[in-house]
This record gives structure tokens, C-alpha cells and sequence, in this order.
């Protein structure tokens, strides 16, 4: 599954540019030091990979207490379901649920820190600049999150959150670098990919709820090999 969070990142980071790209390209690098720009880009990803893998943590925790309850090939199907349902229902209905008000509050906070941020030049404040850019609002970082659940563990969830940062790097350094390139057709042929590959990924991870004993894609139950195992004995 890490390979899908990794996919997942690279993707959607075509996503993540529309939606993070202007935070990206105000970023106060020094453009008269190639160096220093490097290692000041570097910070700012590491900020966000920071961000991305505290989330993991969080919700692989609430993955691992389900499945210690033995809900976690429920949970597998339950998430597979949710990525499919987010991808099918229009985004104006999911806006106006009265669960977004809340997280609307948080947000105005974070782009508030964000705006003090993108005033100072310190090499902290790129570290600043990334890790409160991992909690901004993504779709592509809801459903890496839904995800990690599914790991039902925490540091499970931590390192799939990272690898997915990790696919996001190649295309956020570009917009940094070469934001005109990212205009045009390409970008919005790749954008209309995004939701091919969640419905994707949601139908792997139902498939390995279900337990229909495929090596890696998905496997038996616990349970049933313990079984099996006693049987032949």
C-alpha cells in the first residue's frame, strides 16, 4: 500500500499545486543564492512531510483501536467505500455538510499564522511555512488520510502519510522553480486522472477487506490461518 500513498502523492500533487501552488509560488526564497534556495525548499517540504505524517499518526491510532476490536477488514471496506463515495458526490454538497463549518474556523487560523509567516526570510519560518501548508484543506490529503486509518496502526498511518509528502515533492519543487509550466492541458488531463486512480485505490483496499486469501491484494484473515493451521495439525 505505501506504493499507492507514493502514486497517490505524485498524482495528486497536480491537485495539490491548485490548491497549495500560490503558497508555493510566494514562498520568499533567495533567488540570488542557488544553495540556500535549495536547502530553504528543502525545509518547507520537510514542514509538510512533518504536518502529513502527525496525521498519520493520529488516524492510524484510531485505525489501530479498531482493529484491535476486530473491525479491520470492516474498516478496509467502510474506507474503500468512502474514497469511491467522495469521488462520486458533487463537491458542492460535501462544502455545504455542517461538519465543513468547523474545520472552515481552523483553517482561517492557519492561513492567518500562514500570512505572518510568508513575511519573514529565516530558514524557521520555511519550516513554519510547510507544516501549517500540511494542514491546509486537500482532497488528495483527505484521502491519504482515510487511508492510513486503514493501516490499523499509528506508526503504519505516520509512514504512509510521509510517502505520500514524498510524491508530492517532485511537482511542488516544480511549481517553485517553473510555475508557467504547470499551465495548460497537461495539467488538466493529469487533473481528471486524480479521481481514477481514488476510485482505484478504493477498490483495492475493499478487495483486501475481503479477505479472499490473494497473497499481498488480499489476504486470508487472521483468523482463518490460525485455523487452517490448527487443521493441519
Amino acid at each position: 500500500m505505501l506504493a499507492s500513498a507514493f502514486i497517490l502523492g505524485l498524482l495528486g500533487s497536480f491537485h495539490c499545486v491548485g490548491m497549495c501552488g500560490p503558497i508555493a509560488f510566494v514562498l520568499p526564497v533567495d533567488r540570488s543564492n542557488r544553495f540556500r534556495r535549495m536547502v530553504q525548499i528543502s525545509v518547507y517540504h520537510s514542514g509538510r512531510i512533518i504536518a502529513y505524517s502527525m496525521l498519520g499518526l493520529a488516524f492510524g491510532m484510531i485505525g489501530k483501536s479498531l482493529y484491535l476490536f476486530g473491525y479491520q477488514q470492516q474498516l478496509s471496506i467502510l474506507i474503500g467505500i468512502i474514497m469511491i463515495l467522495v469521488v462520486a458526490i458533487p463537491k458542492k454538497y460535501l462544502n455545504t455538510s455542517a461538519l465543513s463549518k468547523p474545520v472552515y474556523r481552523i483553517i482561517s487560523k492557519i492561513k492567518s499564522r500562514l500570512g505572518m509567516a510568508l513575511k519573514k526570510k529565516t530558514t524557521d519560518t520555511f519550516l513554519t511555512i510547510g507544516f501549517l501548508n500540511g494542514f491546509l484543506p486537500c482532497g488528495l490529503v483527505y484521502m491519504a488520510v482515510i487511508a492510513a486509518i486503514a493501516s490499523g496502526h499509528a506508526l503504519e498511518g505516520g509512514l504512509y502519510m510521509a510517502v505520500f509528502g514524498l510524491g508530492t515533492i517532485p511537482l511542488m519543487t516544480t511549481a517553485i522553480y517553473f510555475s508557467h509550466i504547470l499551465k495548460g492541458h497537461v495539467r488538466q488531463k493529469i487533473q481528471r486522472l486524480v479521481p481514477v486512480f481514488i476510485v482505484i485505490i478504493g477498490l483495492l483496499f475493499i478487495l483486501r477487506g475481503l479477505g479472499l486469501g490473494i497473497p499481498y491484494l488480499s489476504p486470508a484473515p487472521v483468523n482463518d490461518l490460525v485455523s487452517n493451521t490448527m487443521n493441519c495439525h
